[in-house]
């Protein structure tokens, strides 16, 4: 086999239809755009225009807002943490922070911080280092003998560290 033999299947591979060239080729004179006028002009579309009638966009009412001082923690729950010290992925003697936990593959990514929430039982010892705890999870952690530290929330973009 030698490279100019290399092939792509047949039919893998379709060329664009030249629109424009003729009323023998099916596409001539208006090239399937369908009348004159703005329709068929490029870089006109009139969306969401419904033949003057008040559009759909403009009759519903505008309703919330987007925060944005808005902070997105990662949430993790103590059934999560517990499946986890079972399974072999977290050490129960060191400090399970953000870093840790995304090492040991149970949370992808930390964003802003971590935030501690209190479904399920724990019964491991563990020492924890969360930016957030519901008090039912700090109860749950204290309870199991080990400990919870809130940190700091982390600086966002554009703010004075």
């Amino acid at each position: 086999m030698k490279l100019s033999d290399i092939a792509d299947n047949p039919g893998s591979r379709k060329k664009r239809m030249r629109v424009g060239r003729g009323i023998g080729s099916g596409k001539g004179k208006q090239s399937g755009r369908g009348g004159k006028g703005q329709t068929a002009r490029s870089g006109v579309r009139i969306k969401g225009f419904e033949g003057g009638q008040m559009p759909m966009h403009r009759r519903l009412p505008k309703r919330g807002f987007n925060n944005i001082f808005r902070v997105e923690f990662a949430e993790i729950n103590l059934d999560r943490l517990q499946d986890a010290v079972d399974a072999k992925k977290l050490d129960t003697g060191s400090v399970v922070n953000a870093e840790a936990l995304v090492k040991a593959g149970v949370l992808r990514r930390s964003k802003a911080g971590v935030r501690l929430l209190g479904r399920g039982e724990l019964k491991a010892k563990l020492n924890i280092e969360v930016h957030g705890a519901s008090k039912s999870a700090i109860a749950a952690v204290e309870k199991a003998g080990g400990s919870v530290k809130i940190l700091a929330p982390a600086p966002q973009e554009g703010e004075a560290a």
